[in-house]
Parts: structure tokens; sequence; C-alpha cells
């Protein structure tokens, strides 16, 4: 399997699956450039866990892995491995700055409930994978 590639768009180009906004590409891009990897991208992941039943996760990445998504949208290249692809489908990858300080969150269409955190989503009708997200937001 290779990976699926979204350039960025000009014309008549397929809805992107997933997508940057404005501001996260700002922060996105001061924090690749300070990374030090070459061709670097933000790799944005779904695990299991949280108290909602899956959790985001964001790492930045210069691999391009087999079955990896790759969005280019406002000069970030976003990484998406095939597994969580269908649950980050048409979702928004943004920074919020709030008193408690600052970060990456995902605005995700897919997503029927979060907890109060925002680091983690059930999916409709979707139980917790492997028993797991009873917990609280501290846990994670």
């Amino acid at each position: 399997m290779t990976a699926t590639s979204f350039p960025e768009s000009h014309g008549n180009v397929p809805e992107k699956p997933v997508t940057i906004s404005e501001f996260g590409a700002q922060k996105a891009l001061g924090i690749l450039s300070q990374s030090g990897k070459e061709n670097a991208g933000v790799r944005v992941f779904i695990k299991s866990g949280g108290c909602s039943g899956y959790q985001y996760g964001m790492a930045i990445d210069d691999r391009e892995l087999d079955g990896d998504t790759i969005v280019h949208d406002r000069g970030v290249k976003l990484l998406v491995d095939h597994m969580s692809l269908s649950l980050l489908r048409g979702s928004e990858v943004d920074f919020v700055e709030n008193m408690m300080g600052g970060g990456f969150t995902v605005n995700n269409p897919n997503a029927t409930s979060s907890c109060g955190c925002g680091h983690s989503f059930r999916t409709d009708g979707a139980q917790s994978p492997d028993g797991e997200g009873s917990g609280g937001c501290a846990s994670h």
C-alpha cells in the first residue's frame, strides 16, 4: 500500500480529508521550522483511551509510511495513518489559546460527544475500544 497525497488546492482538486485552520497553520509552521527535521509534517492520529473512548494525538514526523494520507494545506503537511483516517475525515486541526495556555485541537464533525478537556471523543453508537474510556480527563 502506498501513501495518498492531496496537494495544495488550486482549482478543481478533490476535497481534502483533513484540513488546518489559518491560525493552526501559523503555529504549526513555527514549530516545524524549529524541529530540525527536514520535510517534516504534523502527524494527526487517533488512539483508544480518554474519557470519551478515543483520544487525539499529534506529533512532528518526517516519515511518510505506507497507507498514510498526506494533505498539504496552508503550507503544512498533515499525515494521517489509514486506521485514523475514517475517524478524522472532514476534521480541521486548529490552535486555541485560552487562560490555561494554548494548544492544538481537532474540530471533528464525526464526534458525537467529547469530554470537557477536548482531547477525547466518541462517535455515534461506538463503544469505548477495549473497554477503555471510563476514566476522567485527568487520566490523559
